[in-house]
């Protein structure tokens, strides 16, 4: 997929020396195609990164995508620049009017915290109802996916007894669903959390479905009936080094952190971890564009709005 981004977004030469298709506004402008229009609030301290993970997993289909990343205007982000958040990011009230093909809300370390003690809580509840009229699809990972079940349909987190951090497998259900078409029978996915979201709670609610789960991590990938709003309690967007630079960060701070469950090679630290769950990643976020976002968005954006109404 041809990734549209801004010329000098610093993920743009890192995807480029992974050999994925990344076209800048110039050469985007001389085409005549409507790319998808994607919007990303990316609540993660370490935005860079995660500007890299997501558009490494968007890049999986021959479909066009514009992405517009967004960020909080009540939360100073600590651990990246301003100047870059000046320069590639913008706020709500400034889209707000817009409409959006699909919108991704990514996870944030405050999992610990109840909801409305985030001091951003009202924004972001301010945001997801706005996404009921304005975005044909949003996908919510790891703390987005469970701030998303409490916000849409009052399902609870809970705190686990340790944090759950590895790579896991997980059996994939509903096998005719179309966000899990072409899946294999398990799937792999890292997970980086210290709360969970119950199975239970979420069967209780008839306009959800469950398509994957495990039984060490619990749920993984939850969607309403017709896929307007998709659950993701792991991080498939998550690059090879990810668990890695989070395990030993933690070390470096004295947390003694637990060893990643299935992820270093010979369970040895000092090893390289083994990627076991790309393949899963790219056909997420592939059937999620392609199934929920491009098949069901008109073409023209501006009758986005009355198509849901």
């Amino acid at each position: 997929m041809p990734i549209r981004i801004q010329n000098d977004l610093p993920a743009k030469a890192i995807l480029e020396a992974e050999n994925i298709f990344v076209m800048d506004e110039k050469r985007a402008n001389t085409q005549d195609i409507r790319p998808l229009q994607i919007l990303i609030l990316n609540l993660m301290p370490l935005k860079e990164d995660t500007e890299t993970q997501l558009l490494r997993a968007l890049s999986n289909t021959p479909l066009q995508v514009d992405c517009t990343f967004l960020m909080i205007e009540s939360h100073k982000s600590k651990n990246t620049s301003q100047t870059h958040l000046n320069k590639f990011y913008t706020y709500f009230a400034d889209i707000k009017y817009n409409q959006y093909d699909g919108m991704i809300i990514t996870g944030a370390p405050i999992e610990l915290y109840d909801y409305e003690q985030v001091g951003y809580w009202n924004e972001l509840c301010e945001i997801m109802e706005w996404s009921k009229l304005y975005v044909t699809s949003t996908l919510h990972i790891c703390w987005g996916a469970q701030a998303g079940l409490y916000y849409h349909y009052g399902i609870q987190k809970y705190e686990r007894k340790s944090k759950l951090s590895g790579v896991y497998t997980h059996q994939v259900l509903h096998r005719k669903t179309p966000l899990v078409r072409s899946m294999d029978d398990y799937v792999n996915c890292p997970h980086s959390r210290y709360t969970e979201v119950l199975e239970e709670d979420i069967a209780k609610e008839e306009e959800l479905v469950i398509l994957a789960k495990s039984k060490e991590a619990g749920v993984l990938l939850v969607t309403d009936r017709i896929g307007r709003q998709i659950f993701v309690q792991g991080h498939p967007e998550y690059d090879r080094m990810s668990l890695s630079n989070e395990y030993h960060r933690d070390v470096a701070k004295g947390l003694s952190p637990a060893l990643p469950i299935n992820y270093f090679e010979d369970n040895n630290p000092a090893n390289t971890p083994i990627l076991t769950w790309r393949n899963f990643s790219n056909t997420l976020y592939a059937n999620w564009l392609n199934f929920y976002v491009y098949q069901s968005t008109p073409y023209e954006l501006k009758n986005n709005l009355m198509y849901y109404i």
